[in-house]
C-alpha cells in the first residue's frame, strides 16, 4: 500500500503560520477529524500532549513527527503540514518545524499499516526531500512528492545486493508506538554506519511488534551494542556485552556521535541478572526449539 494511501487530500495543510507547537497540533488533529479519521479530538489531543511531555517529538532540521495511538482514531492515517516560517516546537537542535507529520492510528491497529506509515519517517530522513516538500506550492504536488520518493527508495532496495559477511555492530531503537520514532531512528544509525562502511544490523521495536530481531548468534559476534530506546527492550540478552543505552531521539539526531563512541572502544560492559519474565521467556523459547 501506498504511502498516500494513509494521508487523506483534505488531510493536508500548506503554508500555514500557526503561533505555537499546540495549535500546530491542533491544527493536525482538525485535518483527521474533518477527513473523518477521528471521533474524539479531545482524547487524541490528550494522547499527543502526553507524548510530548516525555520527550518532544520535534527533530532536527525542521522537521516535527507527534503521533498518537488512541481508541478514538478510527483507522491509521497521516496528517501533514508546512510551515515555512516556523514554529517552534522544542526540537533537538532548536530550530522551528517547518515540516509536521501526526502519525495517528487505532489502539488495536495491524502490524502492515503501522509498518507501511513508518516507511514515510525513513523518507524523511533525506534533507533534500524534507525541503522539497516544505517547498511545495500545491496538495497535487506534495503528493507526487512522497510518491516519487517511495517509488525512488523502493527501487534502490530492490537493487541493492550488498549482504555483509559479518555483522559487528548491532543496535535496538524503540518507541511506545513504533509508528515513526524507531524507524527514523534505524534509519539514521545504517545512514552513518554506510558512511563509514561499517555493517550495522538494526532491530526496531514497537507496537506493531518487532522487526529485524537480533539472533542470539548476532550477538555473540557484535563488538557493540547501541540501544536507542524510548520503550523496553530485552537487556538480558546482551549479559557481557559492550552496549550504549539512550533515548531513541539520540540516535534521530545524533547517529554519529554514537558510532563515533562504538569506534572508540570506551563503553561500558553490561550486566544484568535475568529477571523472572525473561528467563521464562527464553526457557519456553527452548523448549520449542526442542520440539519443532
Amino acid at each position: 500500500m501506498k504511502i498516500t494511501k494513509f494521508i487523506p487530500k483534505g488531510a493536508i495543510a500548506l503554508n500555514m503560520n500557526p503561533s505555537t507547537k499546540q495549535e500546530a497540533i491542533d491544527i493536525l488533529i482538525d485535518l483527521l477529524a474533518t477527513s473523518g479519521i477521528i471521533k474524539d479530538k479531545k482524547a487524541v489531543r490528550k494522547d499527543v500532549l502526553a507524548r510530548e511531555a516525555g520527550g518532544s517529538t520535534g527533530l532536527n532540521n525542521g522537521l516535527a513527527t507527534p503521533h498518537a495511538q488512541n481508541s478514538s482514531i478510527k483507522k491509521p492515517a497521516i496528517a501533514a503540514m508546512t510551515v515555512p516560517n516556523g514554529v517552534e516546537f522544542d526540537s533537538a537542535d532548536g530550530k522551528p518545524a517547518k515540516l509536521l507529520f501526526l502519525f495517528a492510528a487505532p489502539e488495536k491497529a495491524d502490524d502492515k499499516s503501522l509498518t507501511e506509515m513508518g516507511r514515510l519517517a525513513v523518507l524523511l530522513m533525506d534533507p533534500e526531500f524534507k525541503e522539497s516538500l516544505i517547498k511545495a506550492k500545491t496538495i497535487e504536488e506534495f503528493t507526487k512528492l512522497i510518491e516519487s520518493k517511495e517509488a525512488e527508495r523502493a527501487a534502490s532496495e530492490s537493487n541493492s545486493t550488498a549482504t555483509p559477511e559479518r555483522v559487528k555492530i548491532l543496535a535496538v531503537t524503540a518507541c511506545p508506538t513504533g509508528i515513526s520514532s524507531a524507524h527514523m531512528a534505524a534509519e539514521a544509525l545504517k545512514q552513518a554506519a554506510w558512511k563509514r562502511s561499517i555493517a550495522i544490523h538494526v532491530e526496531t521495536r514497537g507496537a506493531e511488534g518487532v522487526y529485524d530481531e537480533l539472533t542470539d548468534k548476532d550477538i555473540e559476534d557484535a563488538d557493540a551494542i547501541i540501544v536507542a530506546a524510548s520503550a523496553q527492550v530485552p537487556m538480558y540478552r546482551f549479559n557481557g556485552k559492550k552496549v550504549i543505552q539512550t533515548a531513541v531521539i539520540t540516535g534521530i539526531n545524533k547517529p554519529d556521535q554514537l558510532l563515533e563512541r562504538v569506534l572508540s572502544g570506551q563503553l561500558t560492559v553490561f550486566h544484568q541478572e535475568d529477571d523472572d519474565t525473561s528467563l521464562s521467556k527464553r526457557i519456553l523459547k527452548k523448549i520449542k526449539s526442542i520440539f519443532s
